[in-house]
């Protein structure tokens, strides 16, 4: 008897193949038979009028601290990722000496925001030192979905340079074979690749930038010939002016268009693929195709250059229990550790209100990438939406903060501190700025049809009060399949190829991201007419009471892992197959003798 069989669902199978109609039959975790199928089952799921789908594979995440206490996997599991990969943007927490784990808890709260609090509390530090012992911890955990992990430049610089890794000095050749040494055991344990930030926006909660951002190109062809050596693993990214010139911080020293040589030379001499982040900004609107261009002419030559794009802006939020602009105001600072209700009620006071709509910001430059976001709070009021349902990620401008004041003949900043008590101090607003020059998506349009992209970026794990875009995956079908407005749709096939089929080949997951006989059961069905993203929400459950932003789905019929149920109608069954998916290295190169 089959274990579950999907009877009559529109498969999108992953590939990039058309959509047809078909049974898809399970058993023993993988899937048996795609077309008609008459085998008795012990369960049947009815996919009549529905989308059966792979499993989406979200390649950049930061769960790295969370897999060591929570089994969940929420939001991702939520928006049907079946396998995700963490340790993205060069933070992690191994390789790491016994004594040096406050300084990993302080690079991850100022590149991640994800509380120091929850991570030291969270955490079982002292279960491993090196990367492997890190995996084996993850092995003996069980989730809701499948988990793999990047090696990080930043702890991996950290563990061998110590003082001098943190204060971004140039590694000597010792430095760098010994860092290189540990990059290749990582990946033959177990690592799907490694990755590095070369932004100064990435700091440390102390300030100073992730170990690895001035990193000299020796250093970096040096850990990329560990993935050549160990035969797999992908080398991923943030190169410097991904987020923009950021002078605030002091200036970027290069533009993505400048780090593209350097990404080129690391692909071509390692063999491996390279994906780094890719964004529409501002300060320079078609940047962006500067990139896909080069990227395809060093394709051309033998590279394998794979920019990774959002589907949509990224959804900087602000509310009055995360971040706001006023809550580094001299009289809000006064009220800040009221609990919410008692804060609102004080905020509605018209004397308090006068008080700090009076009051200067202060002028300290800020010393990390969220307080920096901030500072911009102000200035982003025109690019400043309401989060409430329907969600909407690609709204009229008209629709903004800033033009809702003027309509209204109010000051906007004045509008801004009435819209954060609304909803008793619940409602959510979000700055839409990367990808959204010219106030819509087309550039995120023109990036998913680009062959040479990969669709990622949602952050899932981190920024907890900052920003959450793990729903990006549910958006890839709510937008662009079936609800976009402002201007051309794309096709479902290729949506869910982008999510799915695309994402387990870069990675080298052979035995998932496609619906067909042999792989794995890692599968969604969706209810596309109902499928939506839900308003974000606040909630204090990390650690000692940590607050993160959850932003759930609805839609989800079904979500299989390894052919069990994990999500039935958008609720968590409590099955837990997800594991550790490690990569494969080739056998060791042996060492000559004598």
């Amino acid at each position: 008897m089959l274990d579950i069989v999907i009877k009559g669902g529109t498969v999108v199978d992953g590939s990039g193949a058309p959509a047809f109609v078909a049974d898809v039959a399970v058993r023993d975790g993988r899937i048996v038979a795609v077309g008609s199928v008459t085998e008795e089952a012990a369960r049947t799921i009815d996919a009549t009028g529905l989308l059966v789908t792979p499993g989406w594979v979200d390649v950049h995440t930061h769960y790295d601290g969370q897999v060591t206490w929570d089994d969940t996997m929420e939001s991702s599991a939520e928006h049907g990722v079946t396998t995700l990969v963490m340790g993205n943007c060069g933070v992690g927490f191994a390789p790491v000496h016994p004594s040096d784990t406050d300084a990993l808890i302080d690079l991850m709260e100022g590149v991640e925001d994800i509380p120091g609090s929850a991570l030291s509390v969270g955490m079982p530090w002292g279960t491993w030192e090196s990367f492997a012992e890190y995996l084996d911890v993850i092995d003996a955990r069980e989730y809701a979905l499948d988990v793999a992990a990047h090696i990080a430049h930043g702890p991996v610089r950290f563990y061998v340079m110590g003082e001098r890794g943190a204060a971004n000095e140039d590694a000597t050749a010792d430095d760098i074979a010994a860092m290189s040494a540990i990059v290749e055991d990582a990946l033959r344990a177990g690592a799907v690749g490694f990755s590095t930030s070369r932004t100064i926006g990435h700091r440390a909660k102390s300030g100073r930038p992730v170990p690895g951002t001035y990193a000299a190109e020796d250093e970096l062809l040096a850990l990329g010939d560990a993935l050549r050596r160990a035969g797999h693993g992908v080398f991923e990214a943030i190169v410097a002016g991904t987020i923009g010139a950021l002078d605030g911080l002091g200036g970027e020293r290069a533009t993505p268009i400048e780090e593209l040589p350097l990404l080129d030379a690391v692909s071509k001499a390692s063999g491996r693929p390279v994906t780094f982040t890719t964004a529409q900004l501002f300060e320079d609107p078609d940047h962006w195709r500067l990139i896909l261009d080069a990227s395809a002419e060093a394709n051309a030559a033998g590279a394998q250059l794979r920019p990774q794009v959002i589907p949509r802006s990224v959804t900087i939020m602000t509310s009055l229990d995360t971040y706001h602009l006023f809550m580094d105001r001299p009289t809000y600072l006064e009220l800040a550790h009221l609990p919410l209700a008692e804060r609102v009620a004080e905020l509605r006071r018209p004397e308090i209100r006068e008080a700090i709509l009076g009051e200067a910001d202060p002028t300290e430059a800020p010393t990390d990438f969220s307080r920096a976001i901030v500072k911009v709070f102000i200035p982003a009021l025109p690019l400043t939406f309401s989060l409430a349902e329907p969600v909407q990620y690609e709204p009229r401008m008209e629709d903004s903060v800033w033009a809702q004041a003027l309509a209204q003949g109010k000051d906007p900043v004045e509008h801004m501190y009435d819209l954060l008590l609304e909803d008793d101090g619940t409602a959510f607003y979000a700055l839409l700025g990367s990808n959204y020059v010219g106030g819509n998506l087309d550039a995120c349009r023109e990036m998913l049809l680009h062959p040479d992209t990969v669709t990622g970026l949602g952050d899932a794990g981190a920024h907890v009060t900052l920003i959450s875009d793990c729903s990006a995956s549910t958006f890839h079908l709510t937008h662009w399949a079936r609800d976009r407005t402002a201007g051309e749709r794309l096709p479902v096939e290729l949506l869910v190829r982008k999510l799915s089929g695309a994402n387990a080949e870069l990675y080298g997951f052979a035995d998932r991201g496609t619906v067909e006989v042999g792989k794995r059961a890692d599968l969604n069905v969706i209810d596309l007419e109902r499928l939506t993203i839900k308003s974000p929400e606040l909630r204090h459950d990390l650690p000692t009471g940590a607050a993160r932003i959850m932003q759930g789905a609805e839609g989800y019929v079904a979500t299989l892992v390894n052919g069990v149920v994990t999500r039935d109608h958008d609720q968590d069954t409590g099955a837990r197959p997800g594991r550790l998916a490690r990569g494969t290295a080739v056998p060791a190169e042996p060492v000559a003798a004598g």
